[in-house]
């Protein structure tokens, strides 16, 4: 979808967000950041969107317009991947639903995972996985939370053979299973991995994140605000004037830049099911990344 000064300003207008965030988006440039995915070259904007809890609802029209108004801002602004899975109860049959009502599918890049154990039941989740997603071809394809993965890495290597799906990962959102992690990530042939990272949690610094990079494996941030830990800690904080100069806008901006600050990182997957939310932290892959320096500099700085 193009992007317009004009397109941004209408659906930044249209949210309840402050007016700094409206000038400051649009003195940035207009397309969100983008990353290499090693395995294929293929580039992917560093703000995406989570589902866990926040679209597992109802098809009532008052649960249904905001999740749509969410996506369509997550596109609006140059975003492209949705991660979901089926543990997250309706949220791939909702995701869905929004696909084909806003006939979307191709621009999407749209991320689920298998989560059952047993290869047959591995490849029937999978199959209702696409159906309910709309989406013939799963771009990607995760065992989430590490579960029978030795069963399911095999099917995922045929199905990506095959062209079933574009991209193979590993999930998991606690720095324990890191250690399991790493090691999968050595000896298997995966695209992604998908872990928790954020100012509060600092473990996949000191070596999952590296190894990612020297490996060639893309990476998916999850828990980027520890389910909103962080915004409670902040609450009673103002956010340090000098991060308007680096196009840090609000508490979200500054924990996202935080992660983007490692180059190491893909791409984030905050969750929402409000729409001036999303708009927030999309504002979070526009505009400058910090660097190393200003980032111990955040961290100093909470």
């Amino acid at each position: 979808m193009k992007q317009t000064r004009r397109s941004l300003l209408k659906l930044i207008g249209a949210s309840t967000l402050g007016s700094s965030l409206k000038v400051d988006v649009l003195k940035a440039q207009e397309r969100m950041i983008q990353r290499i995915i090693p395995s294929s070259g293929g580039l992917l904007p560093v703000i995406g969107l989570g589902t866990s809890r926040v679209f597992d609802t109802d098809f009532s029209p008052e649960l249904l317009k905001p999740r749509k108004e969410i996506v369509q801002a997550l596109l609006n602004i140059g975003g492209r991947l949705i991660d979901s899975s089926p543990m997250y109860g309706r949220a791939e049959e909702l995701t869905g639903k929004i696909v084909k009502d806003l006939n979307i599918g191709e621009q999407l890049f749209l991320a689920t995972k298998v989560w059952i154990e047993g290869k047959e039941a591995g490849e029937i989740q999978m199959n209702e996985s696409s159906i309910k997603l709309n989406k013939a071809v799963i771009d990607l394809m995760q065992i989430h939370n590490l579960l029978d993965w030795k069963t399911h890495i095999k099917t995922l290597y045929q199905w990506k053979e095959e062209g079933k799906i574009s991209y193979i990962g590993i999930t998991h959102s606690r720095s324990s299973a890191f250690e399991q992690m790493e090691n999968i990530i050595r000896k298997e042939s995966i695209d992604f991995a998908q872990f928790n990272y954020s100012l509060g949690e600092t473990e996949a610094e000191n070596r999952l994140l590296p190894l990612c990079k020297d490996l060639g494996v893309a990476t998916i941030i999850n828990r980027p605000f520890m389910r909103g830990k962080l915004f409670k800690a902040a609450k009673k904080k103002a956010l340090p004037n000098w991060c308007h100069e680096f196009n840090i806008n609000s508490w979200s901006q500054f924990f996202l830049k935080f992660i983007l600050a490692n180059d190491a990182v893909t791409n984030i997957i905050p969750a929402t099911s409000k729409p001036k939310h999303m708009i927030d932290n999309l504002g979070g892959g526009i505009g400058p990344v910090p660097s190393k320096e200003l980032q111990k500099r955040m961290l100093d700085s909470f």
